[in-house]
């Protein structure tokens, strides 16, 4: 049962994310809503308006949280700078990029607050919409559009659509998930919207060796994403070592520090994280052992 507080804060949800749609109606089709549910929503009345899988639906959409811990705070990580001016300036100039780096480093995070935080602007989790289909579809139900037709209408009212909007951009995250036909549709739609939009692909490593591989074997399409990505794949952390163990513990710390109770050792977090940014946030939402971090002792002075 959704509780009315968790709904509360879902409607603040929805109400800070309206900025980024042209209209209400677009905004009510990328929630999957009707336009009469949505204005009695914007009202406060929530009563019997919505079943409790489709508030679900909304609260994970928006990164709503539905238990009733602290809000995580969202940290400004070396990673995050980084990716943040790289998405600004390619959204900026309807340029495209890519970002190959490790795994639990803060890219998702960036990538949504980024989404989050500006107007005309898609992310995509690749790993839920693998094929050409399901990735168009979602898109065009992200900006607002039809999603549910022919998909040959879906597809065409999309790259129209996003030929007429203000710098908009999406943002293919995990990319290195889509089946191959998804791909050359990215290209098609690329091509379709060249100037205008923005396409921005991040993956791991795999993603990298996917497209090299593809390349080498000269499989249509992987040397064209490649070169419109400017031929390069952008990463922050350094190469294995020191200094990468340094530069994920001290992102480790970052985040550790801001969202660690009160009365926990944060550094004993992040060590134990290795890392991992994905670990630090078990181990503080999860209870995965928090406690035994013990409490933050005062360091006594020299004498």
């Amino acid at each position: 049962m959704i509780s009315n507080d968790i709904k509360t804060r879902i409607v603040l949800a929805i109400s800070g994310n309206r900025q980024n749609y042209a209209t209400y109606a677009k905004h009510a089709v990328a929630l999957g809503i009707s336009t009469s549910v949505y204005s009695e929503i914007k009202k406060g009345n929530t009563e019997q308006k919505l079943s409790d899988a489709k508030w679900m639906s909304i609260a994970r959409r928006l990164g709503v949280s539905l238990d009733d811990g602290a809000e995580w705070k969202i940290v400004k990580t070396p990673t995050f700078e980084y990716l943040t001016s790289q998405l600004e300036l390619c959204r900026a100039k309807s340029l495209s990029g890519m970002f190959c780096d490790i795994p639990n480093i803060g890219k998702t995070v960036a990538a949504q607050y980024h989404a989050k935080t500006h107007k005309n602007v898609v992310y995509v989790d690749c790993s839920q919409v693998k094929t050409k289909q399901r990735l168009v579809r979602f898109i065009a139900r992200e900006f607002g559009l039809n999603s549910v037709s022919r998909y040959a209408d879906v597809y065409d009212d999309l790259v129209f659509y996003l030929r007429t909007l203000d710098h908009p951009q999406i943002i293919l995250d995990e990319a290195g998930d889509l089946v191959y036909e998804a791909f050359l549709e990215i290209k098609a739609a690329w091509n379709g919207t060249e100037g205008c939009c923005s396409w921005y692909l991040m993956g791991a490593d795999g993603f990298k060796a996917k497209l090299e591989r593809g390349i080498e074997f000269k499989t249509v399409g992987f040397a064209e994403i490649r070169s419109r990505c400017g031929d390069k794949y952008n990463s922050i952390t350094p190469p294995e070592g020191d200094e990468r163990r340094k530069f994920l513990l001290g992102q480790a710390m970052m985040i550790a520090q801001a969202n660690t109770p009160e009365g926990t050792d944060f550094r004993q977090i992040a060590r134990r994280s290795n890392g991992s940014l994905r670990r630090v946030h078990s181990l503080i939402t999860k209870g995965d052992d928090v406690s035994s971090c013990g409490p933050i002792h005062p360091r006594r002075p020299r004498i």
